[in-house]
């Protein structure tokens, strides 16, 4: 039997207690069913009536899946069946206790009538809608198990306590209903590029889900667009020998969710002396990957595609035997990249070079544009124009040619040149902008500390996000600085490297010139965090200056993040409404921006259906709730956790305590989105990461200062 708790307290309008309670598995006996009732009651403690109740349930036996399914996602409000499953271990627990670490997520919105090729998933979710019939609720917490013969149990059924206004299904579903027909229409062959058919990916190329978040906001995202990915970064692949796209956009937004066109990405790391023939199937072989391992999304680059020469690439390219590629395609396409690559890594040319020089007439332009007596408005114009041509442009030639760099140097470790740890070290020993910060900390006053670096925040494209010389001591704890230790970090390399690489670049036919190499190698990597750096302080004082005309027409910091970056042209060179004009826009953001909050799509869309039902990457961590929080980083063996985010290891009931000590938010390492603790913060309207896996957790564990941002996904390292 199971014994299990029913108290008058549990499952009510504002709160469900989930898991506060004690439940008892695997009961056997009439004195067991006595132990565990008394152990039920107990576990009530004080708050005990003579309502209450206990539960007595046969136990399940031979489980082939079992879960918690909500019929709305209370974390924004969107109508979607969310069915968190375990289909691995026969427990009947392991979702709602967060134990499991192979849980599944599966999306499906309500609008959407047909199978989904999941039958036994397409049973519990029928089994849902007869129970939300049943009690004509549209917002319910259901906990099911399906047997190994399919059979599917109800285990409990409670009401989901939602914190956000239940979105307008109808209104969803002519949004969803757009969305597929554009993918459905952009299927096939199209004019000027190679591909049978589009793949979306929130992470292929430039990152948007890691640059502006999953669901950012209208201003972000529209200068990201504006900056980047509208017409930018076709140019610079142009420059540096790959096809020219140049009029296709790279980024394509769905219910403004931004997504990157693959099959518009990979034709752009298609050196420009590929033939036709070649070129297409090599952008069908890179789309096929992607779709068989969505997985790669954020690395294809490392994984799937060939965008440059290395010392393994002979080796590397083979794989491509295997799908049908000739080994005189395989040698075309080696040269090809060989030939492409000498000239970004050749210093007599110019190409990155030009690229860097093109950063110092920025850094000239800004003054210029800062001390001039234009307008505002003007200054933000030219600031946003000039990012553009001698910021952004220049940063993706050096961000090409500094992952050519990165490339070439893992291969210096596939090829016995390096060791690991030395690959790790010449980096360490490179003067990165974060390290020369790290270093200024130490050894500058607070001024001029933040004269220069405080034009940074930690969304380079969100209004909101306080710079540091606005919000200084929130980042950073000025009584430690001078005891920021530093560290040495010289790196030599040997003789007998230095031949051996001269050896290998020889026998590949690159320039052998190895001082060169190593010039190009350290010129590249830090010329491409500097001008980073340096076009991210166009940025910033534009946004500033946005702020500032926004305030004096009436409009806060947070309305002005829903307003087109486009306006602003119009504003330049017209003589319209300030006002009105970013009003008009806020008021169109803020609108799109709603409906934008209630989606959640799959992080690789590769068909019109994706957009209706999919299952979540299981390496993609659970955001709880839309909010954000910023704090300390702190374990649960520390003293004091107020303001905090909470790190612990996992979802387990036995950590309601924390809820008590006015905590800013939590991260667990495993869980998933329908777990006890996803349950409770969502109650609670705390913002949480439950389950971010090994890696990200692992990685933001170390950090002092974190800033979660659920609505866009993001977990931000503050320091």
């Amino acid at each position: 039997m199971i014994v299990r708790s029913s108290a008058i307290s549990e499952d009510t309008g504002e709160e469900s207690k989930a898991g506060m309670y004690e439940s008892v598995l695997h009961v056997r006996g009439e004195q067991g069913v006595n132990d565990a009732v008394e152990r039920v009651i107990a576990s009530y403690g004080e708050r005990q009536t003579a309502e209450d109740e206990v539960f007595i349930q046969p136990m399940l036996r031979d489980v082939a899946l079992s879960g918690v399914l909500f019929t709305m996602d209370p974390n924004t409000g969107g109508n979607y069946y969310v069915v968190n499953y375990d289909d691995k271990t026969g427990s009947t627990s392991s979702v709602t206790s967060g134990s499991g670490t192979d849980l599944k997520i599966f999306y499906q919105f309500k609008g959407y009538g047909g199978a989904t090729g999941f039958p036994i998933l397409d049973k519990v979710i029928g089994a849902a809608e007869e129970i939300a019939e049943h009690f004509r609720s549209q917002a319910l917490d259901i906990e099911f198990a399906v047997s190994a013969n399919q059979e599917v149990y109800i285990l409990q059924v409670r009401p989901l306590v939602m914190k956000r206004v239940c979105k307008d299904i109808a209104r969803q579903e002519a949004i969803l209903k757009r969305t597929a027909r554009y993918i459905r229409k952009s299927l096939g062959k199209k004019p000027y590029i190679f591909g049978d058919r589009p793949v979306y990916g929130v992470m292929p190329d430039w990152n948007p889900a890691e640059i502006v978040g999953v669901r950012p906001k209208p201003l972000a995202l529209s200068l990201y667009k504006n900056l980047v990915t509208d017409g930018t970064w076709a140019y610079q692949r142009d420059n540096y020998g790959y096809k020219d796209l140049r009029s296709f956009p790279l980024i394509i937004d769905f219910a403004g969710l931004p997504y990157i066109d693959a099959r518009v990405s990979f034709n752009s790391f298609i050196p420009k002396s590929i033939e036709t023939d070649l070129a297409d199937k090599l952008v069908n072989y890179y789309l096929n990957q992607l779709i068989e391992h969505p997985e790669m999304h954020d690395k294809v680059e490392f994984e799937i595609i060939f965008s440059c020469y290395t010392f393994d690439l002979r080796e590397r390219v083979e794989v491509l035997r295997k799908y049908g590629f000739s080994q005189e395609e395989c040698r075309m396409l080696t040269e090809s990249l060989r030939d492409l690559t000498n000239r970004i890594i050749d210093m007599s040319n110019g190409l990155w070079t030009a690229d860097a020089s093109k950063i110092d007439i920025l850094k000239r332009r800004h003054q210029e544009i800062m001390s001039s007596d234009l307008s505002r408005i003007g200054k933000v114009y030219w600031l946003l124009e000039d990012c553009r041509r001698y910021g952004t442009l220049p940063f993706a030639g050096l961000a090409r040619a500094g992952f050519v760099a990165v490339q070439m140097l893992k291969s210096f470790v596939s090829c016995g040149v390096f060791s690991q740890e030395e690959y790790h070290g010449y980096i360490a020993s490179l003067n990165t902008v974060s390290t020369n910060m790290t270093e200024d900390f130490a050894q500058l006053r607070k001024e001029a500390f933040l004269n220069k670096y405080g034009h940074l925040r930690p969304g380079m494209y969100d209004i909101c996000s306080p710079r540091y010389d606005e919000a200084p001591d929130r980042y950073f704890n000025w009584e430690n600085a001078r005891n920021t230790a530093l560290y040495g970090r010289e790196f030599r390399v040997t003789v007998s490297q230095l031949e051996h690489i001269r050896t290998l670049l020889k026998e590949v036919d690159l320039s052998d010139d190895v001082l060169s190499l190593f010039k190009f190698l350290k010129g590249a990597i830090e010329g491409r965090e500097y001008s980073k750096f340096v076009f991210s302080k166009n940025v910033s004082d534009a946004l500033v200056m946005i702020g500032e005309i926004g305030s004096e027409c009436g409009f806060a910091k947070e309305e002005l993040s829903y307003m087109d970056i486009e306006i602003w042209k119009g504003l330049y060179n017209s003589e319209k409404d300030v006002g009105d004009s970013i009003g008009k826009s806020i008021a169109q953001g803020k609108e799109r921006h709603q409906d934008t909050l209630g989606f959640t799509m799959p992080p690789v869309i590769t068909k019109p259906d994706d957009c209706y039902y999919f299952h979540l990457d299981d390496a993609s961590p659970n955001f709880i709730t839309l909010n954000k929080a910023a704090g300390p980083v702190c374990f649960e063996t520390d003293s004091e956790l107020e303001g905090s985010i909470l790190m612990i290891p996992s979802a387990d009931p036995g950590y309601d305590w924390i809820f008590s000590k006015n905590i800013a938010g939590f991260i667990t390492k495993y869980g998933g989105a329908n777990s006890h603790m996803s349950i409770r913060a969502g109650e609670l309207s705390l913002p949480a990461v439950v389950g971010a896996g090994e890696k990200l957790y692992n990685r933001i564990a170390q950090a002092e200062y974190l800033e979660l941002d659920c609505a866009l996904k993001k977990v931000e390292v503050i320091k």
